[in-house]
């Protein structure tokens, strides 16, 4: 029996060069992203032109086959029956001179938090439920259901640091992924919040922004412990360093040792490190990220708001646009919200008003069947199919949706709608917009309000004067001949 995705993995793998040429391949949420050893040989044309691939994306030193909402079926079949194996990237340790700096930064932070953006998403859709629910008072936030239920939303961001580890571990090439958890797991452990709430020997760089108090010091040296639950930086770059003593360590260890003694020098030189040195300096270095952020959104709102709007679906035709997940989860640590990046919340909604546009006028059959998915696909966030199916092939029709982003963008920071926490995307997102400090539902009010904006702005200029033209006139043509012979 046949398998659904199996002629599709061929023609992807033998189209690639053979799987001889894959040097690594990841999963995202919508695309294959393959490092290839010649990109030259591809046929990137014939992949382009195969049923279920939307597009081909060269970006970032990736090779992205955009696939759609079917990528982890295809994924799978690739891993299970075509023989490729994916070999995991190296990040900062890449040897290849040539890639870029930008190129080595995307292809390193989308391998650390590809992994994890679905758990990550659904954790942040139980938080704007169950913050939801309290503001209709549905519960109470003493009750025995409230306290479970935020368990099960919270877990994940407060123990962030131990999956990223692991994550991180496999894009730096460690062997034992579970000795950078571990490294984790050292910075969420329970007694390091007891002893920060404790007795506070003396200040470092007292009368200094850098100013931090001193609870416990480590022969002789002082700690200066912060609060590492839910933060991103401190914990890749404890896990790069860990990653170049292990390399260190199994080179010099007797064999005999190995098995433990190398994970056991790694724990035991990074721990200390990152709490002395990597931890403190990462926490200083993600304040002020956050700080500059917000300073720069603030020289002018709504500016901020048109240009990242207008921008944000461009950066998803290269595939880059996860690359700005660090920053947003930077300011959930740091900041407590985020005022910077939700502003291109509302571009999926311009992409739908526009598809939706095209649904309706377009007399092509075929355009009818790949617009009609991509439409609801979009109303969850997830708008590669609308792009690549439907509005960039007909390019005036993108730009249009680049505007009702913009435009949706600008309406969010004068609005100064903050998200409280990762959530998903498209419609899922409104609940990350209500404060859980106050319960105060008017960001969500107010997230409404700006993508029916966008959505709005999206129809009301494709609408009018939408009209098929040349190839969408060509493909009718042919299926209203195909249908009466």
């Amino acid at each position: 029996m046949a398998r659904k995705y199996e002629k599709l993995a061929e023609e992807i793998i033998k189209n690639i060069g053979g799987k001889e040429n894959v040097i690594s391949l990841e999963c995202c949420i919508t695309r294959l992203r393959f490092r290839l050893k010649d990109e030259d040989i591809a046929d990137t044309d014939k992949l382009k032109s195969l049923d279920k691939v939307l597009t081909v994306v060269q970006n970032g030193g990736q090779y992205q086959v955009v696939i759609g909402t079917d990528v982890e079926e295809v994924f799978k079949e690739i891993l299970e029956y075509q023989g490729v194996h994916t070999v995991d990237g190296i990040g900062f340790n890449d040897k290849d001179k040539s890639r870029r700096p930008l190129d080595m930064f995307v292809d390193t932070v989308s391998g650390i938090f590809t992994p994890v953006l679905g758990v990550l998403a659904a954790s942040g859709m139980m938080k704007g439920l169950l913050a939801l629910l309290v503001a209709f008072e549905i519960l109470q936030t003493n009750g025995g259901t409230y306290k479970i239920l935020n368990v099960v939303s919270d877990a994940f961001f407060y123990f962030m640091p131990m999956f990223l580890a692991y994550s991180a571990a496999k894009k730096f090439k460690m062997d034992n992924e579970f000795t950078a958890m571990a490294i984790g797991a050292a910075l969420v452990y329970p007694s390091l919040s007891e002893i920060r709430s404790g007795e506070v020997l003396y200040k470092l760089f007292e009368g200094t922004v850098f100013a931090s108090p001193v609870h416990i010091e480590f022969l002789g040296i002082p700690v200066i412990l912060t609060n590492y639950a839910s933060t991103v930086i401190p914990i890749i770059l404890a896990t790069w360093f860990a990653s170049k003593v292990e390399r260190f360590f199994a080179r010099i260890m007797p064999p005999v040792f190995k098995s433990f003694g190398v994970s056991f020098c790694t724990m035991l030189l990074t721990i200390p490190a990152t709490l002395l040195i990597v931890g403190p300096v990462a926490t200083w270095l993600g304040q002020a990220m956050g700080a500059i952020s917000v300073t720069i959104f603030n020289i002018s709102p709504m500016i901020a708001g048109l240009f990242m709007g207008s921008l944000w679906q461009i950066l998803v035709i290269f595939g880059i646009h996860w690359s700005f997940v660090p920053i947003m989860l930077n300011n959930f640590a740091t900041l407590g919200n985020d005022p910077v990046l939700v502003v291109i919340f509302t571009a999926s909604f311009a992409q739908i008003g526009v598809v939706l546009a095209i649904l309706i006028r377009t007399k092509n059959k075929k355009l009818k069947g790949i617009a009609l998915p991509a439409f609801i696909t979009g109303i969850f966030g997830i708008t590669e199919p609308a792009i690549y199916g439907v509005t960039l092939p007909r390019q005036k029709y993108f730009f249009i949706s680049c505007i009702g982003a913009a435009i949706g963008g600008a309406v969010v920071a004068f609005f100064g709608i903050k998200a409280y926490v990762f959530g998903a995307m498209g419609i899922f997102e409104y609940p990350t917009f209500i404060n859980p400090a106050t319960n105060d539902l008017s960001g969500m009010y107010d997230g409404i309000i700006a993508s029916l904006i966008a959505f709005g702005i999206g129809f009301a200029l494709t609408f009018p004067i939408y009209e098929d033209e040349g190839e969408d006139i060509l493909q009718e043509k042919n299926i209203s001949e195909n249908s009466s012979e």
